[in-house]
């Protein structure tokens, strides 16, 4: 995108500093013209000039401890149970749904809003501002959750955006749409969402689902869509996908930058140990380099026969031990690497059947956490999607 910009010609002769606005001009003023030139936008984002303060203040932690917090949660009276849980224990951090999984914003925004348009707010947190003065006060940090190509109801508003079969917007298996990482309308559509996000306070904004469908590449040739500005790319499928997935990060990421916030993506745990996740697009060494934090989702219950570990739900401690070291080899290599901080689980995968799963307590969250410390990462983030966290953890074992 471009912006009008207006530039002066320079004066005839040497220039001099301008008559106060009170004052005649002087006989030899010619005057000045004026013509229109474009200028990147992406230097506008970039310029140091360009800086949004929100009013609010917020200290980055020592390290982020952090937990999932959903709209309705946050709108309703489990908001002030989370807050005493992190008040009393070495909890610091909320990661609060801003656009969800349905691709509802999880609150209405002001008529002057420029996403009022967009008819997508919900009535789950009355007044974000006010949430987030609370937080502010007990210096809670708060992180924006902004659910990106997973998107069922612009996909539905939209067919073009997004991926159709037989003329119908196509869904996955648990009726969720996509919308196409190839599209730059969606990218902005996104941005746009995240800036208002950051303008309201939020101090971090943490894209999730950026990501093509899973089993992408399966479908890649049955569903009809279009390539956007990726139509002419030379790239071979896989790599095209992992290219559009990655241009929305940078571009997500300067795009804020005059908004002082930082930037991370929820990515699979899987995608660290590939080359690159060849349906969804993640490359996992790619994002991380345009990121400020990578969050991978490392939940023992959501792999299968990994490291050599048969059943990874009754390891908590080993899982994430073998995981960590291959991360960490993935990001030594990068010139300036992220922040690791890891989703981590709070919760019994009782479907994974007798023998396969165990029950999630105090212990088998410590166990997740310390294996995280020993390997040198210090940041972490917890994942209930009914926002119930254990009591009694011990966050720093």
């Amino acid at each position: 995108m471009k912006l009008k910009w207006m530039a002066a010609l320079a004066l005839a002769g040497t220039m001099a500093a301008a008559p106060a606005a009170a004052e005649e001009p002087a006989d030899d003023f010619k005057g000045v013209a004026y013509e229109y030139g474009e200028i990147d936008q992406e230097m506008v984002a970039s310029s140091k000039l360009f800086r949004f303060d929100s009013g609010l203040t917020f200290e980055y932690p020592d390290a982020v401890r952090g937990v999932y917090v959903t709209g309705h949660s946050a709108g309703g009276e489990r908001f002030g149970r989370l807050v005493n849980l992190i008040e009393n224990s070495d909890l610091n951090a909320m990661v609060i749904d801003i656009k969800d999984d349905f691709g509802y914003l999880t609150y209405e925004p002001a008529e002057d809003s420029p996403l009022h348009e967009m008819g997508i707010g919900q009535p789950y947190i009355k007044d974000p501002r006010a949430m987030l003065e609370e937080l502010e006060d007990k210096q809670i940090y708060p992180i924006a959750r902004v659910v990106v190509f997973k998107d069922t109801i612009l996909a539905e508003k939209r067919p073009d955006l997004s991926y159709t079969s037989g003329g119908q917007v196509w869904k996955n298996g648990r009726k969720e749409a996509f919308v196409s990482p190839f599209m730059k309308e969606v990218w902005d559509y996104n941005v746009e969402i995240a800036i208002e996000a950051a303008k309201l306070g939020f101090k971090e904004i943490q894209f999730d689902y950026v990501r093509f469908p899973e089993g992408f590449e399966t479908r890649a040739d049955s569903l009809q869509y279009t390539f956007g500005d990726y139509e002419d790319s030379e790239l071979d499928p896989i790599q095209r996908r992992v290219q559009a997935v990655t241009d929305f990060v940078a571009y997500a990421r300067e795009q804020l930058k005059p908004y002082d916030v930082e930037v991370s993506v929820d990515i699979f745990g899987y995608s660290a140990t590939l080359p690159e996740a060849p349906g969804i697009g993640q490359n996992f060494s790619k994002i991380s380099e345009n990121v400020d934090v990578i969050s991978s989702m490392i939940y023992p219950s959501h792999w299968t026969s990994y490291f050599g570990i048969s059943k990874p739900d009754l390891e908590p401690y080993r899982l994430v031990a073998e995981y960590a070291k291959v991360e960490n080899e993935k990001l030594a290599a990068l010139e300036t690497p992220p922040v690791s901080r890891p989703w981590l689980q709070d919760f019994t995968a009782s479907w994974l059947g007798s023998g396969n799963y165990k029950r999630y307590g105090k212990a088998e969250v410590e166990a997740q956490i310390k294996a995280l410390n020993d390997a040198g990462i210090d940041e972490f983030l917890l994942w209930n999607a009914g926002n119930t966290y254990t009591e009694g953890v011990d966050y720093t074992p």
